[in-house]
């Protein structure tokens, strides 16, 4: 019984997961627990453990005995969130470099040609995630790359949020700086990969900073 449970749970979770991430669920979103229930035709107990494992991903926030809501954040906490990541994606990106392999690299290449010839948002957003997440695997240090994967979840919304302002005409910048990463990647020079992914990072915090209207939606 507790396994079938627990298959259930992961089975919430990761369709929820799916949800938040493609902006189904927008921020501050509440799950309403008997909705969901309904529609899995399961009963709270796996919802309740669904709802949990999505908190420990910051996708949902649990407030005691009141409920749970999408998880979002003002524009102060975006920046601070960016902040981190200029630092712990670099530290990332430097461990992994050298266990990078050529399959891996060849696979980067190929989708920043994807990213390059997206038409839809939510393509790019989805090959954006694909793309940096692959390049800190061979990292090998699952706590660093969990905290890195929090931070993806949290902003992704606003990454999205951004993108549909700036529209395919302005990613020309972020297509060659894609690039650029491959090449210091291909040629294992982690000092200019670590300073040219925070460099990345910090370009989009701060053009964050000129579109408040972003956290107001």
């Amino acid at each position: 019984m507790l396994k079938k449970s627990g298959a259930a749970s992961q089975r919430i979770a990761d369709e929820l997961r799916r949800r938040v991430l493609a902006g189904e669920l927008a921020p501050g979103t509440r799950i309403r627990q008997e909705q969901i229930a309904e529609e899995f035709g399961v009963s709270r107990l796996p919802i309740r453990e669904a709802l949990r494992i999505l908190e420990s991903h910051g996708l949902v926030t649990l407030v005691a005995s009141t409920g749970a809501w999408v998880s979002s954040m003002n524009l102060a906490e975006c920046q601070e969130t960016y902040l981190i990541r200029e630092r712990v994606e670099p530290l990332a990106l430097g461990q992994a470099i050298e266990q990078i392999t050529p399959e891996t690299i060849e696979q980067l290449g190929a989708l920043t040609t994807q990213m390059e010839s997206a038409e839809a948002v939510d393509d790019f957003v989805e090959l954006d995630r694909q793309f940096h997440l692959l390049s800190f695997q061979a990292a090998g240090m699952s706590t660093l790359l969990e905290m890195v994967e929090r931070l993806w979840n949290t902003t992704q919304h606003y990454r999205r949020a951004y993108v549909q302002l700036i529209g395919s005409e302005g990613l020309g910048e972020t297509h060659l700086e894609h690039r650029l990463l491959v090449a210091t990647i291909q040629h294992r020079d982690r000092r200019s990969a670590e300073e040219l992914l925070g460099m990345h990072i910090r370009k989009t915090r701060l053009s964050l900073l000129n579109h408040p209207e972003i956290f107001d939606r």
